[in-house]
Order: structure tokens, then sequence, then C-alpha cells
């Protein structure tokens, strides 16, 4: 039954409030890696799990989320999911030891994912069917901004404090949610009671998705498979997914109900949540070490200029229900949504060595306007032909795939810029020759003028080509992600005939999905 009032605005406070808990943690330990690294001793290979394993767990939880909150009652899963996180983020932050924090970064992935779609289930609940549409722009503000700025306020808090305050930061604001969860949330019956648990579903989900998440979050690092973990792994994501399926199908009571996949809005849209996945994630993943690495901006400065595109998309999102709710084609406004995307990437694609903060503003603002014309409107046709306990199973299906996407998205444009790197090189290299009039004037003019500064003959032709290797190497990089920007947007741009083989209906079943 429906909420009216200030009862309703304070649950949906609530479920956007804990849900921002695990979407900003998703990304805001990324800035936080160099000190924790220098702090606790360790390798960046091995720092880079504290991101893996917080991934690797979230993405788990995610399909089964929807059997978690029927088995054991919406309410009890969301508030213990909420106090899990909130007491683990303490223990992340009194870590003394590597290990420590990523076994409790570990725990706050498993109860993250529990946070994000249960919320959506109680917002569902929580507004009345003809006006979710605007609870779900609102709810969907998390999903956009929350990795975005995820980074930005990591920045802040290393700027005043140490590494330990971006978890302590967790705990006031995880208090006042379970205290709102427990007064105002209405508690929901425990369907699943006296049912068997499908102990094999749950542990082949654990092997299948775990194996591929951290083969997509690992590969390029261990340079795929000539690493032999990597290869293991990949064997493990195959033929774990392809027994999970074989299971699911075959029992009574499966935790994911594979039949939904039937209907063809929500298999398209399972795929169309990818594709954002990757744009979202992907794109908040080069543009930092593009503009830190070749313009040596500050990881502050960086993330200041993502705040325009998020109020950009603060103020979009609510727009995007009201005219949803009017019975405007979800297919027209994502198509301007992955038109904004592939204009944006179209922008960073011209980047130069010279560009600084203000060049990046417009394009991070459409960004911002794009990101908030695809979320909801692709929720709702992957969602619309869904209905009863399908939409909880649905919704996590949905928010797994945007989470593989991201995670997709950022291994494929690593390995992206990783191969076009050797090729650009290659390319700049053919031209460093004594047979080129431009190299050896060049060379001669730098030696020129650091055998005027005193430097010695050998020592300046030394120096001349440390400097000339630098703007290679730079150039090089430059090219490179320009081509990264160009593959994001084509893929945004090609996937835009996908939206016109879901179907067109009026006054579609809008409902809440954010990871």
């Amino acid at each position: 039954m429906a909420e009216t009032g200030l009862k309703k605005w304070v649950i949906t406070f609530t479920v956007i409030t804990a849900s921002l808990l695990e979407l900003i943690d998703t990304t805001i330990v990324n800035v936080a890696i160099p000190q924790i690294q220098g702090n606790l001793g360790a390798t960046l290979e091995d720092v880079a799990w504290l991101s893996t394993g917080y991934a690797v767990a979230n993405v788990i939880v995610l399909p089964m989320s929807g059997w978690l909150g029927n088995r054991f009652g919406r309410k009890n899963y969301f508030l213990t999911s909420i106090i899990v996180f909130t007491l683990v983020s303490f223990l992340c932050g009194n870590a003394t030891s590597l290990g420590e924090l990523v076994l409790f970064r570990i725990i706050q992935g498993l109860a993250g994912g529990g946070l994000i779609s249960t919320a959506q289930a109680i917002l569902i609940e929580s507004w009345p069917r003809e006006d979710v549409g605007i609870a779900t722009a609102l709810f969907g503000l998390g999903a956009v901004v929350g990795p975005t700025v995820g980074p930005t306020i990591g920045g802040y808090i290393l700027e005043i404090s140490s590494w330990p305050w971006i978890f302590y930061v967790n705990i006031p604001v995880g208090i006042l949610a379970a205290y709102l969860t427990l007064t105002f949330i209405r508690a929901t019956p425990k369907d699943g009671k006296g049912q068997p648990v499908d102990w094999w579903g749950i542990g082949l989900l654990a092997v299948a998705v775990g194996s591929l998440q951290t083969l997509l979050e690992k590969g390029e690092s261990e340079d795929w498979f000539s690493t032999p973990y990597i290869v293991a792994l990949a064997i493990l994501s195959v033929f774990g997914i392809l027994l999970f399926i074989w299971r699911e199908t075959s029992t009574d009571h499966p935790i994911v109900n594979f039949l939904i996949m039937k209907k063809r809005s929500f298999s398209i849209g399972m795929f169309t949540s990818f594709v954002l996945g990757f744009g979202l994630y992907g794109s908040v993943f080069v543009f930092p070490i593009f503009a830190e690495t070749l313009l040596d901006f500050t990881p502050l400065q960086t993330g200041k200029l993502f705040i325009a595109g998020g109020i950009c998309t603060i103020l979009t999102m609510p727009f995007v229900g009201i005219i949803l709710k009017k019975g405007f084609p979800a297919q027209f406004i994502a198509t301007g949504g992955m038109f904004l995307f592939f204009v944006f990437c179209w922008m960073m694609s011209r980047s130069t060595l010279s560009s600084g903060t203000g060049d990046f503003f417009w394009p991070l603002v459409i960004r911002g306007t794009g990101m908030a014309l695809l979320f909801v409107p692709l929720t709702t046709l992957a969602m619309q032909d869904l209905s009863g306990t399908e939409i909880g199973q649905g919704s996590g299906l949905n928010n797994m795939a945007r989470q593989l996407g991201g995670s997709f998205g950022i291994a494929s444009l690593t390995t992206l810029i990783h191969i076009r790197q050797g090729f650009h090189r290659s390319n700049f290299l053919i031209n460093i020759s004594e047979y080129n009039p431009d190299f050896v004037e060049r060379l001669h003019s730098l030696v020129h003028n650091f055998t005027s500064k005193g430097a010695s003959e050998i020592d300046a032709k030394l120096m001349a080509m440390k400097v000339i290797e630098g703007t290679l190497s730079k150039q090089t990089l430059l090219l490179t992600y320009n081509d990264a920007y160009w593959v994001a947007g084509l893929i945004m741009l090609c996937s835009i005939p996908l939206l016109y083989l879901q179907k067109f209906k009026k006054n579609a079943n809008i409902v809440t999905d954010a990871h």
C-alpha cells in the first residue's frame, strides 16, 4: 500500500541516503589508493584489490537480492544491509593491515549489493503507482551522481584529513538511515518461509559472476591470458555461467528466475543497461587518468570538474520522470541521451595537451544531461512487462548487467589504451630519424639551447633526446585517449536501434532501478 504525506518523502529520503552510501563508496576509495599504499606498505597491485574485492562481492549479491528480500522480509534485509555496511565502514577505517582492509571491503560490497536493489522495491511500494516515475527520477540521481562525485568527496576529505575518514563519514549517515528505516518503513511478509534454499544455485552464482568480475577487474593488469590464474578465471566463469543457468532452469525454487528473459523488452533492456554501465563507469574511469596524467590536474581539480555535470543531472532527472508520466515514449528520451553521450565523447576526442579546466565544462555538462535522459527511460523499457515477484528478480539482473557493463567498459578501454598506445608510438617513431628534416631541426635547436646554458655536447644531446621522448610519450597518450572516447561514443550511438526493438507502451510501469 502506498504511503502519503510526509511519511512518503521521509521513506524516499531514507532509501536514497542508504543507496548513496554504497554508490559513493564504489569510487571514493580510488583517490585514496596512493595514501593507503604508503600507510600500509603495500604494492599498487595489492591495493587494487580494495576496489576489485568490493566490486566482485557487490555483483555476486545483486542478482540474488530480490530472493533475499522475499525470503527474510524486505525491511529486515534492508535494515541488516545498512547496519552491516555502517559497522564494516568503522572496521575499514580501523584496519591495521591490507589483508584486514580487503576483507572488510568485501563484506562492505556484500552489504552494499543488498542496499541498492532492496531500496528500489521499497520505493515502489511507498509511492502511488501514477507518481512512481517522479520518485524513480529522484532515486536515479544517486545512481548517476554517486559514482561521479565519489572522487570529489574523497579528494576533499584527503585535503583536510587522512584515508580512514573516507570510511568514517559513512557512520553518521548509516546510523540515520538505520533509524529512519526502523521507524518509518513498513515490514513486508517473508514469502520464502518453509521453502528449500538453493545452495547449489548460490554457490554456482558466486563462482560464475565472481570469476567473471575478477577477470574483468584484473585482466589488463595481469596481461590477460598470459597469466595462469586469469585463464583459470575465464574457464571458471564460462562453465560456472552455463551450470548456473542449467541449475536455475531445472529447480523448483531458483534464486534467479531466468524465465523473465523470455520477455523481449527485458532481455534487450539488460543489454542497453550493460551499455549504460559501459558509458557511465568507463567515462568516469578514463577522464581522471587523462586529466591527471597528461594535463597535470590534481585529483581535487579533476573531481570539481564533474560538479557542473552532476548539477545538470539533478535538474534534468525530475523533468524526465514528469514527461514519462505524461506518456512521452521512453525510446525517444533514451535516444536523446545516447546522442548527447556521443557528443560528449566527440568533444573529448578533440582535446589537446593545452586544454585547461574551462575546456571540459561543456562536455561534462552534456554528459550529465545525457545520463539523466538515459537512466529512467532505459529502466522503464526493460521492466515494463514485469509484474509481481518478477520486478525484484528483474531489478537485480538489470543492476548486475549495469555493473558488469561498467567493469567490461573499464577493462576494454584499458586494453584499448594499451594497444593503441603501441600503435601510435610506432607511427611517431617513424619520424624520429636523421632523414627527417623537421626532427633534425628540432634536435639541433634543443641541443643548441642546452649547450648555451653550459651543458657539454654529449649531455646536451642526451637532454634533447629526453625532451623529445617526453613530447612523444605525451602525444602518443593524447591520441590513445582520444581513441578511447571515440570507441565509447560509437558503442553508445550504435546501440540506439536496440531501443526500437522494445515495445512502445503508453503509461508503462515505471520501476526504480539503480546502480
